[in-house]
């Protein structure tokens, strides 16, 4: 199979580039399933059923979310009425929607999870270890599907590193997000799981990870807040992984990073 991930949406720009290019991209690579990270689609703080509904239509197979999940009110109803966008397994217990689905890409199964990450986060969530763990239990690879996408929604590398390791060959692809800047380490791990630290973010990179720059700038220079960040509004790159997986197993066979459009030197498959 051959499969696309984008890293988190980052504001307006970031959405137009994701829905304008995203048609063109699943022909041009024959795309057999993209999931799409839409964290910070809606003003860089989580997505409205809207901007959500707009992705999907462009070619996304699967949405997921993030710590600011429900950041936006909407998606609180819409994670129970569409499917095809996942919360984090390790939100919360009574959160709505679900953590980890089963979808179909023509006659194959593929598998999507996302968990949220500890180290370093504003809140604590439940172990992703554990959680991540049970859930692919029941979607064993090579059996029961025939690809598995994590997503690691995590501020510390050493914590995605870990969990690309724990998961290792028992997962087609385990890709970071959540910290707007892609790492240089895509690579296939010693059991055939491919995986990149972060898959960096859509968005314009002449900001401060995808916020205009003014307010960041005032607030490391002065210490003082004036405003709101605001995602910033120049071109925008798209930046994610390529994964190509072995029909038979499951686990990949190739990743390449993916940087299209905006101010960062083209890459793809």
């Amino acid at each position: 199979m051959r499969i696309l991930f984008l890293g988190d949406v980052v504001g307006r720009a970031a959405r137009a580039a994701a829905i304008e290019r995203l048609p063109a991209l699943r022909e041009d690579w024959r795309l057999d399933f993209v999931v799409v990270n839409v964290e910070n689609a809606s003003g860089g703080r989580g997505c409205t059923r809207a901007h959500a509904d707009a992705i999907l239509a462009a070619g996304a197979d699967v949405l997921t979310l993030g710590d600011h999940a429900f950041d936006q009110k909407d998606m609180l109803a819409a994670v129970e009425q569409e499917p095809r966008i996942l919360r984090p397994l390790n939100f919360a217990k009574g959160a709505p929607g679900q953590g980890v689905r089963a979808f179909k890409a023509g006659q194959r199964k593929v598998v999507v999870a996302q968990v949220l990450g500890n180290v370093f986060m504003k809140r604590a969530f439940d172990d992703p270890f554990s959680a991540v763990d049970g859930a692919l239990r029941a979607h064993r690879l090579g059996a029961a599907a025939d690809a598995v996408i994590v997503d690691v929604h995590a501020e510390a590398t050493s914590e995605k590193v870990a969990l690309g390791h724990f998961l290792d060959g028992r997962a087609s692809l385990v890709v970071g997000t959540h910290t707007h800047v892609p790492t240089a380490d895509a690579m296939i791990l010693d059991g055939g799981t491919g995986y990149m630290t972060d898959a960096g973010m859509c968005g314009d990179y002449g900001g401060v990870i995808g916020m205009a720059k003014e307010e960041p700038l005032r607030r490391f220079v002065t210490g003082m807040a004036r405003g709101r960040f605001e995602p910033a509004r120049g071109a925008a790159t798209l930046s994610g992984v390529f994964v190509e997986t072995d029909d038979r197993t499951g686990l990949a066979r190739r990743i390449v990073p993916v940087r299209q459009g905006g101010r960062l030197a083209e890459q793809g498959p």
